[in-house]
């Protein structure tokens, strides 16, 4: 009777630290979309700030150089984010493939495109977007799903971070047989009661990892959506300040000395808004 009160006791304490698992996926999932949308908002700024600096001639060097770098920096979220991801051409794209990482990358952005992109820029910017960016179409969406099936997870893909992503997006697996199915007690059913106690808590304390694993990188693109909203806030309130101040200039050399020294720094921060692009979660 002790041990089957310890097997139910178990099971519930299992379901219940699946729960949290599930509450917090769902939060980092949230949180990457909100800094997805909050990077699209920073390119946007970006844009504008490099189509007013190209209305105006005589320009420094030093400012083709600085956006030159700009475009290397977005060069990767641009290439995740501007994937179009098509249900039936991920299916036919991983149809009879070995690679059980497509697969999963097909069920995973079939289920949640936008999450997908997301998670894929949040992610994979740095660790996949230099060969991402130079494929195209189909290739382009293939490697894509190949990094959000398998190379998040396989060794030498986007590691902890990147596995606990796709756990986010996939609900729980990688656990074995999985905590879902042993929760729903159909394993527990033909186990003795104190086997079944031990797996349940076994299954319970990597679940309980994972969570606070999806918590602490949960809080890191949060940080990171803050930092890069205010700066691409800063930057465009600076544009638009500016712009309206200086409607008949078109030349740089026409400027004061202190205006061109307010260029330079708004030049400067548009620099520093990019390399946020290229922070790597987790890492």
């Amino acid at each position: 009777m002790l041990n089957s009160s310890l097997k139910k006791e178990s099971i519930e304490k299992l379901k219940n630290a699946l729960n949290k698992y599930e509450s917090s996926s769902k939060s980092l999932q949230n949180n990457a979309i909100k800094l997805h949308n909050t990077r699209s908002y920073g390119v946007d700024v970006i844009t504008k700030v490099e189509e007013y600096i190209n209305t105006l001639a005589n320009t420094p060097k030093e400012f083709e150089k600085s956006f030159d770098n700009v475009h290397i920096n977005l060069a990767s979220f641009k290439a995740l984010s501007e994937i179009s991801y098509d249900e039936k051409e991920m299916i036919k794209l991983a149809g009879g493939g070995s690679a059980v990482g497509v697969a999963a990358g097909v069920a995973t952005a079939a289920f949640a495109p936008t999450a997908a992109m997301a998670i894929a820029t949040t992610f994979g910017t740095a660790s996949t977007g230099a060969a991402i960016s130079g494929l195209s179409g189909a290739a382009a969406t293939n490697a894509a799903l190949a990094w959000l099936g398998g190379g998040a997870i396989a060794a030498g893909g986007g590691g902890m971070a990147g596995g606990g992503a796709l756990l986010a997006l996939a609900g729980p697996i990688g656990w074995g047989i999985g905590a879902a199915s042993l929760a729903a007690g159909g394993f527990f059913a033909s186990k003795k009661n104190k086997e079944a106690a031990m797996k349940a808590d076994k299954e319970r304390v990597e679940i309980v990892k994972a969570t606070k694993v999806i918590d602490a990188t949960s809080h890191e693109i949060m940080n990171l959506r803050h930092s890069t909203q205010t700066l691409a806030t800063k930057l465009e309130q600076s544009l638009i300040s500016f712009v309206s101040l200086s409607k008949s200039v078109k030349s740089y050399t026409d400027f004061k000395q202190e205006e061109r020294d307010f260029l330079r720094a708004m030049i400067n921060n548009t620099e520093s808004l990019s390399a946020l692009f290229m922070k790597e979660v987790g890492k």
